[in-house]
């Protein structure tokens, strides 16, 4: 464990990687601009937006650095430490807006616990889109960061915080293996390998702006997520019990699977709906807290209209995970949002058909 001399008076950046973000940074900045201390400061890396998120966030008094090409979350955070000034490094994504007290929080845990180099939050529990989908996608990653380990093996550059001597020891994010996808889980795993800890502040929130759709919510789940931290599992030889795979998790994932597929079988063999209602059913038992939470969040009919939602989500993880430990023991070719660009498609856009193939 690397232990540091607490210093009150700390400095701190705020850096906010920024693609295409002007929607959001009014809102965003406005509430950092509020809570920032006298000697921060805000630093926005414009990553080859083609929208006005540059001059807007200048106009809004932020440092703007900018990158010109699109280069990825990682990039652009590296970007904006490099050149930030403060001694803690404050990652905001562009789309959350921090509660008020949020930068002072930060500082404070700092200066009162000098055994932890990094602390991160969660999204809070008040998302602004309205609608079933984002309503639980945003939900769900409450419920789970605020039922995780206060002692974390992991990171969340949303609204994460790291010392900077930490940051540079361990050399930023992996802007070559994960420029856009989990870079933060696996800075966090190489932090905890150095011997650094990292602290999950339940308390730390921020509001979430995006408006998932089912279609982003699959796409990022399976190319952005599934994917790449089976890589990430396999060549780190397994991760944490913690978080969205902890042992009742896998375990729902495996239910579920079983369920549906005897579900398929029983048109020919009736028998076996018993089976299939009995690993459902174990599934809703093992994650009865969720949905008491969605419940108490926003009644009865939204945590029934979230089951066949989270059914979903257990089952294209898991056929993601499989296939993607299938393909990488026989050597397969596999892609996902780390992968490099195909001709005709975008920075980061997971495979598929071109907008020209849609057509």
């Amino acid at each position: 464990m690397i232990s540091h001399p607490p210093k009150p008076d700390l400095a701190l950046s705020v850096i906010i990687p920024a693609h295409n973000a002007a929607p959001f940074l009014e809102a965003s900045l406005a509430a950092l601009k509020a809570d920032l201390p006298l000697g921060g400061e805000i630093i926005v890396v414009d990553d080859a937006s083609i929208d006005e998120t540059g001059s807007l966030a200048a106009g809004l008094g932020a440092r703007v650095l900018r990158l010109e090409a699109n280069s990825g979350p990682s990039a652009a955070r590296n970007l904006g430490a490099g050149r930030a000034r403060g001694e803690i490094l404050f990652f905001v994504d562009a789309d959350v807006v921090i509660r008020p007290g949020a930068v002072g929080r930060v500082l404070s845990f700092f200066s009162a616990h000098p055994e932890y180099d990094a602390v991160f939050g969660s999204y809070d529990a008040r998302p602004l889109a309205k609608g079933t989908v984002p309503q639980y996608r945003n939900l769900l990653h409450h419920f789970v960061h605020q039922q995780g380990k206060p002692e974390a093996a992991t990171f969340w550059g949303a609204c994460g915080a790291i010392r900077r001597e930490a940051f540079s020891a361990v050399g930023g994010f992996d802007s070559r293996s994960f420029p856009r996808c989990i870079e933060d889980i696996e800075l966090g795993y190489r932090l905890r390998r150095s011997g650094r800890r990292i602290r999950l502040d339940k308390g730390l929130q921020v509001t979430h702006l995006k408006r998932w759709t089912l279609a982003s919510v699959v796409r990022t789940d399976i190319f952005c997520r599934a994917i790449p931290w089976a890589r990430l599992n396999r060549d780190r030889g397994g991760g944490p019990d913690d978080l969205n795979i902890k042992t009742s998790q896998k375990t729902s994932v495996a239910l579920t699977g079983l369920g549906l597929a005897c579900l398929v079988l029983a048109w020919p063999l009736p028998f076996l709906l018993v089976p299939a209602g009995l690993a459902l059913a174990a599934v809703l038992g093992l994650n009865r807290e969720l949905f008491f939470f969605f419940y108490r969040q926003r009644g009865p009919w939204f945590a029934l209209s979230c089951v066949p939602l989270h059914l979903l989500y257990f089952l294209y993880s898991g056929l993601s995970f499989a296939s993607t430990h299938l393909c990488l023991r026989l050597g397969l070719p596999l892609r996902d949002g780390n992968s490099p660009p195909r001709a005709g498609r975008g920075p980061g856009e997971p495979p598929g058909r071109t907008k020209a193939e849609k057509r």
